[in-house]
């Protein structure tokens, strides 16, 4: 069973249609919108700041997702998918973005609406990473500059196939 568990008078919250796989732990101040899904041994952290997820993302397995105590919360927007093994800490995210597997995007990074984050990037603390890019490397550079729609679409793509994978598992 998932470990969901209110802390400092927090009770993490869910939109409509989430699926959380049975070990994930969310913990503390969580909201999530809906259609979003949680894989296995993924954390989130809501403990020491707050972490926001909008709508139709994806966690993917065994990433960690946290804060900073009083400085720097996790927002994430719409139709994001987090590769397994990421860690997102104290960060923004846009709509629209891919953070690949094993990325780590660090504190007050942003990473703005239709980018993408290599597998195994490192994005340091404070860097903003342009709409319409591919980033790669640690730390995270760019790489390749793609037309807008093509980004776009690619990310989508992953959204939602990831909201056909959850229906598997209900």
């Amino acid at each position: 069973m998932s470990i969901i568990k209110a802390l400092r008078g927090f009770t993490p919250k869910f939109g409509e249609n989430c699926f959380i796989a049975e070990n994930a732990a969310i913990i503390g101040e969580v909201e999530m919108g809906n259609n979003c899904s949680i894989w296995y041994n993924a954390v989130l952290r809501g403990d020491v700041h707050y972490i926001k997820i909008g709508n139709n993302v994806n966690i993917q397995d065994c990433t960690v997702i946290h804060g900073t105590y009083k400085t720097s919360p996790t927002n994430i927007g719409n139709n994001v998918t987090v590769g397994h093994n990421a860690v997102l800490h104290g960060c923004t995210i846009e709509d629209f973005v891919l953070v690949g597997m094993g990325a780590v995007v660090l504190d007050n990074a942003i990473l703005r609406e239709n980018s993408l984050i290599a597998a195994g990037s490192v994005v340091l603390a404070n860097t903003v990473i342009e709409s319409g890019w591919i980033y790669a490397g640690a730390p995270a550079k760019k790489v390749k500059q793609m037309p807008m729609d093509k980004i776009h679409d690619i990310i989508k793509n992953y959204a939602d196939n990831y909201m056909m994978y959850t229906e598997w598992y209900k």
